[in-house]
C-alpha cells in the first residue's frame, strides 16, 4: 500500500524530501540508529523523479538481481545430493 502511494506522481512532494533524508542518513550511518541500507533506499525514491539517477540506479539493480539469482543458484546447487554414478 505505501509503495502504491510512493509511486503515484502527486507522490513527488513525498518522495524528493523521503529520498533526501534517507540519504543523509545512509550517510551517517556510523550513527546507532542509522544504517547503510538507507543510501541505497533513498537513491531509488530520487531515481523515481531525478532522469540523471534512473541509468545508474537500474543498472545498479539489474546487477543486483543478477548477483542474487547466482547466489541462490549456487546455494542450491550446494544442497543438491551428487548425481549418482
Amino acid at each position: 500500500m505505501v509503495i502504491y502511494i510512493l509511486r503515484q506522481p502527486w507522490a513527488m512532494l513525498i518522495r524528493v524530501p523521503l529520498g533526501i533524508l534517507l540519504v543523509i542518513g545512509g550517510v551517517l550511518s556510523f550513527l546507532p540508529v542509522l544504517g547503510l541500507w538507507m543510501l541505497p533506499l533513498g537513491l531509488l525514491l530520487l531515481a523515481i523523479d531525478l532522469p540523471f539517477l534512473q541509468r545508474p540506479m537500474s543498472g545498479l539493480v539489474l546487477r543486483g538481481e543478477r548477483q542474487f539469482k547466482l547466489w541462490r543458484r549456487n546455494r542450491r546447487d550446494r544442497k543438491s545430493p551428487p548425481p549418482a554414478g
